[in-house]
């Protein structure tokens, strides 16, 4: 009890404490067949042993994030997860690809101020950063020992749309899923029935409308699912996902999650 005291005192101080830890993130890329390039951060477990197999969390940033530089997009939320504390009591593999300067992890897009219909409903393809991510998530359950049973992904704001983009591309592939600030496909929210789900946002959300969120929970209920769903009566978009990403139970809730085969 003591000890989960402490690792909730822990998350609870500023992201400096946080933000000192992100260099322990590799820089890496990855490249497909036709040279097409991702940038990725990757956190592997502090005392990482080949014998044991470790859960993975899939970390997809904000359009803020976007770039070249393969680092902004450890910026929020993703830097909590390299704590000392947080790698004893939670060890696994973190990955945040970062989606380059005007692309996107989702094709999926909203009419400004409409909160009922898309412009462009969710393609059958994915866009190309996050068909890279696919692979690469690929690549990796190949090369290290990752549980394939306790694969996770959250993200924030268009990280949070692609959340749910992913998901119901793979709608069997993921433990548990955190979406932030985001929304998704009204008419594939079925695909997500049995996905463990905990969604949030914040009710004075200036720049994702908070009913998107709302209606993806009002979709996946009405199909027979039970997300978990937060809403931060006094939160903007980047409060959101900062009391998202400090808040403990978080974290205790998606590694408990494992799918059953």
């Amino acid at each position: 009890m003591a000890k989960k005291i402490a690792l909730a005192a822990v998350l609870l101080l500023t992201p400096i404490m946080a933000s000192a830890q992100i260099t322990d993130f590799k820089a890496e890329s990855y490249q497909d067949e036709n040279g097409n390039e991702l940038n990725y951060r990757i956190l592997k477990p502090a005392e990482y042993d080949t014998s044991k197999s470790y859960p993975l969390v899939l970390f997809l940033h904000g359009a803020g994030e976007r770039g070249s530089d393969n680092f902004s997009q450890l910026k929020w939320g993703v830097n909590r997860l390299a704590i000392p504390e947080m790698r004893e009591e939670y060890p696994a593999f973190v990955v945040a690809p970062q989606v380059p300067e005007g692309e996107w992890w989702s094709n999926l897009r909203t009419e400004k101020g409409d909160t009922t219909t898309y412009t462009v409903p969710l393609r059958e393809d994915p866009m190309e950063p996050m068909r890279l991510t696919i692979q690469l998530l690929d690549k990796l359950e190949k090369e290290y020992a990752i549980d394939k049973d306790r694969i996770y992904v959250t993200g924030l704001s268009m990280g949070g749309y692609g959340t749910f983009d992913l998901l119901v591309r793979y709608p069997e592939k993921f433990a548990a899923a955190a979406p932030i600030c985001g929304g998704g496909d009204l008419t594939r929210a079925f695909l997500l029935e049995k996905t463990p789900l905990w969604i949030f946002h914040g009710a004075q959300d200036e720049v994702v409308d908070v009913r998107y969120s709302r209606k993806m929970v009002d979709a996946i209920r009405l199909a027979g699912g039970s997300p978990g769903y937060t809403e931060y009566p006094h939160a903007d978009h980047v409060g959101a996902f900062v009391k998202a990403y400090r808040d403990p139970e978080l974290y205790k809730w998606l590694f408990s999650k494992e799918l059953d085969r």
